[in-house]
């Protein structure tokens, strides 16, 4: 029997988001292309660009898809307390999703959903003393504080995932403790001690220093717990 010709497939844009997702998660943000992203769909390029103009569209639609389902937490009242809360609410967010990361950290595309995180963030640094470039500064600090911490995880998670020891895992297990007495103090257990979950801790003592000596009611807002 003859194989049936004519139109591919109509396809619709969730189904085209849903396919980029899962091409994504295998090749990664340089594997997704509109070629690729068709023979996922069963259509053709040119069926797609009915629905996206470019790779840059389609990756403003995954964001928006993804921001849609972040969480946005009922912040404390204290400024500093506010900011590590949005921080941890970004990360914790984008944890799962280190492409969303990567694609952000060019400085062009973004969710206008996501806006959310930073209008809190400098909106918090701002009722703490700061003026608006410094508080856009505080942001952006610890917004690159995020998304490094977020993208090393997901590089060691990855390096990790067949089970055998990195190279320098080995490197410090075998170090000479004459030449390198703290290191080698710690030695085996490197590993160990760099996979701890330190965000939290971080992202505080980030905060404090931010938010220190800058005059206004940035020195006067009260010393919390844990700062």
């Amino acid at each position: 029997m003859p194989s049936r010709t004519g139109r591919p497939p109509r396809i619709s844009r969730a189904e085209i988001v849903t396919a980029a997702h899962r091409v994504i998660e295998e090749d990664g943000v340089a594997g997704l292309t509109m070629r690729r992203l068709a023979r996922e769909v069963g259509s053709t390029p040119m069926a797609l660009y009915h629905h996206v103009r470019d790779k840059d569209e389609l990756l403003l639609l995954l964001l928006d898809d993804y921001a849609a389902g972040m969480a946005r937490p009922e912040l404390p009242r204290d400024p500093r307390d506010r900011i590590v809360a949005a921080a941890l609410a970004l990360r914790e967010g984008l944890a799962g999703w280190p492409w969303v990361v990567e694609v952000i950290r060019a400085d062009d595309l973004l969710s206008v959903r996501a806006l959310w995180y930073p209008e809190q963030i400098i909106d918090a640094a701002m009722s703490a003393g700061l003026t608006i470039e410094q508080a856009v500064d505080a942001y952006r600090i610890i917004w690159h504080y995020t998304a490094g911490e977020i993208a090393a995880r997901a590089a060691a998670g990855r390096r990790r995932e067949d089970g055998n020891m990195t190279y320098r895992d080995r490197v410090f297990a075998e170090l000479d403790a004459r030449e390198f007495p703290r290191l080698g103090e710690v030695g085996g257990r490197w590993a160990e001690l760099t996979a701890r979950d330190t965000y939290e801790q971080g992202v505080r003592a980030l905060v404090r220093g931010l938010l220190h000596g800058n005059g206004g009611r940035a020195g006067a807002v009260r010393e919390t717990v844990g700062f």
